[in-house]
């Protein structure tokens, strides 16, 4: 690794320097924001373009008519750190060599020691068709904020045929969650009397339910017990919602041939991907994702970089639980760095995710690098199906969230 000039006398064209600075009011940059303020660092500046913040795992349960909308979301100014600087700007460019990032209208930052937490961007234009089926009231999806509550209409007026749900390749964040509303949207229709006049058809890009076998086979289980119609290396391309027929590439015995799905509602989840400034920067890995020690959460060429959550290459799923096992190792190695020293602190890849199979139900997926299961509680067993997970998803997660988490404390 290359160390850089962190303390340039001076940069031509800044406008602010600042000790640290962190792209990304998302969990991870509030996370770590908050743990260095409570670590006593000042001169801590965040990068942010929503006036909100929000807690996206509580929107599959708004798609499924669980929970109102409104409590995931609150202002930015609210969840920010005291004494952090906010600049609601959007970032256009890195220049990890001169330090500093450029902004669309708060003109070029500089910085001591940068924090990527950028999350990733949601390629609705990836899939032809796609933005203007949105406009319809027979298609929606839970990774928008305004498209969740017509989830849940649409289960609603449904009165039997085809419900469609659709995956794209991996990674996205939250992996779980185009699984996790068509278990939810079966078990409504189960509910209401109609699953019997009714389809649900999950096709995925990926080429198993779950990536990790113990959690696999309950998972399949629940497939079967709903009847559930579910096609495997099926990549949604096309949407045609005058007809109401989705178009695939799907895989099958090494040949990629087109399948065309007709639905009487779907659920599509876009592609996904860092940001384009993320992308096209020099941060960025090969494949695109910001390229840092999968470990230490520090840049691979640049050793006062450092990022975490979702556009990171690091092979773990995305969720706001790695995030939570993240932060504090990414803090404390950048305080060491900071501080003249190695970085020591280790991420074994921690993720989880609550699979919710219905309405009372949940399957708790924790995993790391490996695949191997890491429960949280060990004495219980979380590759079956628990009701008392259901509230764990519903209250705990959340409070866990917003009073721990975002606060440095969690």
């Amino acid at each position: 690794m290359t160390s850089k000039d962190l303390f340039p006398a001076h940069v031509e064209g800044v406008v602010h320097r600042h000790r640290v600075l962190i792209i990304g009011g998302g969990a991870g940059g509030i996370c770590v924001a908050a743990r260095l303020r409570r670590a006593g660092v000042h001169d801590v500046a965040l990068v942010e373009p929503s006036p909100t913040h929000y807690y996206q795992p509580l929107w599959t349960l708004v798609g499924a008519g669980v929970v109102e909308r409104e409590i995931s979301a609150r202002p930015m100014k609210k969840v920010l750190p005291r004494g952090v600087r906010w600049f609601r700007d959007r970032v256009v460019a890195i220049d990890p060599d001169a330090n500093t990032v450029s902004t669309e209208s708060s003109g070029d930052l500089a910085y001591d020691f940068l924090v990527a937490a950028p999350g990733l961007q949601l390629d609705w234009k990836g899939v032809e068709g796609l933005e203007a089926a949105l406009e319809t009231p027979w298609v929606a999806s839970n990774y928008h904020y305004d498209l969740a509550p017509r989830t849940w209409q649409m289960l609603e007026c449904f009165r039997g045929g085809t419900a469609l749900f659709t995956c794209p390749h991996m990674p996205i964040k939250c992996a779980g969650a185009p699984q996790k509303i068509a278990y939810l949207a079966a078990d409504r229709l189960r509910r209401r009397g109609i699953l019997d006049s009714s389809k649900v058809v999950f096709a995925t890009a990926t080429p198993s339910i779950f990536g990790v076998d113990e959690f696999a086979r309950p998972l399949e289980a629940v497939i079967e017990r709903y009847a559930m119609d579910v096609r495997y290396g099926h990549v949604l391309k096309r949407v045609d919602p005058v007809v109401r027929e989705a178009t695939f590439e799907a895989e099958s015995g090494g040949e990629t041939k087109t399948v065309t799905i007709p639905y009487d509602i779907l659920h599509a989840v876009p592609p996904q991907s860092a940001p384009d400034f993320v992308k096209r920067g020099p941060i960025a890995g090969p494949q695109g994702w910001i390229d840092v020690d999968k470990h230490t959460l520090q840049h691979t060429r640049w050793s006062n970089v450092f990022a975490l959550g979702d556009a990171t290459n690091t092979p773990n799923a995305k969720t706001a639980a790695a995030v939570r096992k993240q932060a504090p190792v990414l803090v404390r190695n950048l305080l060491s760095v900071m501080a003249g020293r190695e970085p020591a602190a280790f991420y074994n890849g921690y993720g989880a995710c609550p699979l919710t199979t219905s309405y009372r139900q949940i399957v708790l997926a924790e995993f790391d690098y490996s695949g191997q299961p890491t429960p949280t509680f060990p004495f219980i067993d979380t590759t079956r199906e628990r009701v008392d997970f259901g509230l764990l998803k519903r209250r705990v997660l959340p409070a866990l969230y917003w009073q721990g988490m975002l606060k440095g404390r969690a």
